[in-house]
């Protein structure tokens, strides 16, 4: 039973580690090379979040949104 919980460490220790291991080096010579991966993500959501905030004015300048303040009809 022992060497199954050891076969589980390995695969998660060794294996599915590398590429972080790897980053972890990577930053002690480029900070900005171990974070490309955190920008990309930046740069994705901010994107994302103007994309919305365009579409949320779009559809409250043409009336098309609802601004009804209780969730439920039976709550009139």
């Amino acid at each position: 039973m022992t060497s199954f919980f050891e076969g589980i460490g390995y695969l998660i220790g060794d294996l599915m580690m590398v590429p972080m291991n790897g980053l972890a080096a990577l930053e002690l010579s480029n900070w900005w090379g171990a974070n490309i991966i955190n920008w990309i993500f930046i740069i994705i959501c901010s994107g994302a979040f103007a994309y919305w905030m365009k579409q949320l004015k779009i559809f409250k300048d043409s009336g098309a949104d609802e601004q009804d303040t209780t969730s439920h009809s039976f709550l009139k």
